[in-house]
């Protein structure tokens, strides 16, 4: 009885616009930032009888603080937007650390949240974890740093390995059975590696070189130089960074002997960037991004309710937030439970369909792009939906 159940909810949750959206491979989770004060009690939104707790870093200086506020306004809207929720949202504020995040989670069960999201940080991520996961209360967090994902521990960020299955995915699908790679030396990097190589073994295909490069301009020409003399082995070059190195990564593998109109050029979603559309050298290079349309109304009703535009991440939140509530009007009692939330039909979001997975990282449906002067061109459009026996590509 339990596939009428999970077709039913995932019906559901399309029916009530549940939504997701993220920065693809941007978002925050490789650091945190730096000590501030004790964060304050926090605020409760809405009057359900289902507790569930949102921690963000509400008081964190600079752009950590401006992203949680516009996280926290869209989790509101998405409570305005849903049909009589019967939840109540426990708003806690960690400050940025990982000690606040602990507090905001002692604090939120202590007050009875049944689930928490958030919150932001990859080490405040792991510090809600070690509360919340031996009260077996599950957490839906933010962080692209899927090493702290656990069972119990999700994440509902764009993870780079999603970015990478979807990519080898296409490639093999159109004759592409060789790589080379760029990866910038950092923790981005090294996730990007090791997906790049687990996938790409799995599937049969075979990696002819593949370098990491900082930034000083003389080791990275000596990497790509590497890269390009291996060029004519492989049938595409990944260079996973973003726009302000990617560029000069492209027009040195050209000064170097590399026919990119031969060599397909790919990225990961760091290169959903105007700066990318604008380089010759990149011309046809393909990434992976989510379908914009649905972030583009979500963007509208944003802004028609608070008179700006969110941040790139705030329909983390507010998906977050509906995926809740549409749990508790259909679940039951095992709303929350790990069979739930982890249905492999999945949910549907602003960005396309996403599911978890019992480890806790996410797999999510995606468009391939291609790099044009205009901007980008979809070249292949995301999955509406997953096959039990899917795996991202």
């Amino acid at each position: 009885m339990m596939a009428p159940r999970k077709a039913k909810l995932a019906g559901l949750l399309t029916g009530a616009a549940l939504l997701l959206a993220a920065c693809a491979g941007q978002g925050p989770g490789f650091g945190e930032q730096a000590a501030a004060p004790v964060p304050p009690p926090g605020t409760a939104v809405g009057q359900g009888q289902v507790k569930a707790a949102l921690i963000l870093p509400l008081s964190a200086q600079g752009n950590a603080g401006l992203v949680a506020q516009s996280m926290k306004n869209a989790a509101e809207l998405a409570l305005a937007e849903f049909n009589a929720p019967d939840i109540q949202l426990l708003v806690k504020d960690d400050g940025g650390t990982s000690l606040g995040a602990q507090q905001a989670a002692q604090q939120a069960i202590a007050e009875g949240a049944e689930i928490i999201l958030g919150p932001l940080f990859a080490q405040s991520v792991q510090a809600v974890g070690q509360i919340a996961r031996p009260r077996g209360v599950p957490v839906i967090a933010f962080s692209t740093d899927a090493s702290v994902a656990a069972r119990g521990i999700y994440l509902l960020s764009f993870l780079p390995e999603s970015d990478i299955a979807r990519m080898v995915g296409y490639a093999f699908a159109n004759g592409k059975r060789s790589f080379a790679a760029l990866v910038q030396d950092n923790a981005y990097g090294s996730v990007v590696e090791a997906a790049l190589k687990e996938i790409v073994s799995r599937r049969g295909g075979r990696i002819v070189a593949l370098e990491r490069y900082d930034l000083d301009r003389d080791r990275m020409a000596a990497r790509i130089k590497v890269v390009a003399q291996a060029a004519a082995q492989a049938d595409a070059i990944f260079i996973a960074d973003g726009a302000d190195t990617v560029p000069t990564v492209a027009q040195m593998l050209v000064a170097s002997g590399v026919n990119t109109k031969r060599t397909q050029l790919i990225g990961t979603g760091l290169w959903d960037d105007p700066r990318i559309f604008g380089d010759a050298a990149l011309a046809g290079g393909w990434f992976p991004a989510p379908d914009v349309a649905g972030f583009q109304s979500f963007t509208n009703r944003y802004r028609q309710r608070y008179g700006q535009d969110p941040v790139r991440t705030a329909t983390l939140s507010y998906d977050a937030t509906a995926l809740v509530a549409a749990l508790v009007k259909t679940q039951g009692l095992q709303r929350f439970s790990e069979e739930v939330l982890t249905n492999p039909s999945g949910f549907a979001g602003i960005d396309g369909v996403f599911r978890f997975r019992s480890d806790g990282t996410n797999e999510r449906g995606l468009s391939v792009m291609r790099v044009t002067p205009s901007g980008p061109q979809a070249i292949s459009p995301p999955p509406k939906s997953f096959s039990p026996s899917s795996s991202g590509t």
